[in-house]
């Protein structure tokens, strides 16, 4: 299943001929080089790990500077595995650009989601919160009791409460690329996509 690093760059929107609007996301896809080439006989498992934006050598710690000089690529600031990888792409020094994809693919892209930090219930799950009238003053957005009766006597594992928001790998599948701009590295995929501008995204081709 192919695939490819890229960074997001924002939303716009492009016309379709009908004149309809569709809200796309830019990608900044590639190019990205095959640093090395994992085998079921030597690794214990088959995988291409692809290497995305490069990286000045003074900023390159020594192990890292090792990788790369052992595989005889320059350094990269991104490197993640891709399994099941077409074999034409199985070469280390091999480029992977956008030309991997067509218009009409669909894609499932992977992120990191953005950080909100601590939140309390109304923002991370929605919560109605209290009643605005009868003396309350400071209970507004307030999750409510949250203890059992008699029995079990305890908070139940998992119960809906405030805490760390975002910030976690996030998958968005049935996306379709709808445009692509093959002299700048840029890829148009309707609708949104997780990450904030500048983040790190991983886009695979899904098999229909």
């Amino acid at each position: 299943m192919v695939g490819i690093l890229g960074k997001k760059l924002g939303m716009t929107q492009i016309f379709s001929e009908d004149g309809l609007a569709i809200p796309v996301t830019i990608v900044e896809a590639g190019p990205c080089k095959v640093v090395q080439v994992k085998t079921l006989e030597n690794d214990g498992y088959s995988a291409v790990q692809l290497g995305f934006e490069k990286k000045p050598e003074r900023l390159v710690n020594k192990p890292m500077m090792g990788h790369f000089r052992k595989h005889k690529v320059e350094p990269f600031r991104f490197l993640r595995e891709f399994r099941d990888f077409p074999e034409e792409y199985c070469e280390v020094g091999k480029e992977v650009t956008v030309e991997v994809f067509e218009e009409g693919n669909i894609v499932k892209v992977i992120g990191i989601s953005k950080g909100k930090g601590f939140q309390g219930v109304v923002k991370r799950h929605g919560f109605g919160g209290g009643p605005r009238t009868h003396g309350q003053s400071d209970r507004l957005r307030a999750p409510g009791s949250i203890g059992a009766s008699a029995f079990p006597s305890r908070v139940i594992k998992g119960l809906r409460m405030a805490g760390r928001m975002g910030g976690k790998q996030v998958t968005v599948k049935g996306l379709t690329i709808v445009k692509i701009d093959k002299e700048n590295n840029l890829l148009f995929i309707k609708g949104a996509v997780p990450g904030a501008r500048n983040s790190l995204l991983i886009i695979r081709r899904q098999e229909s």
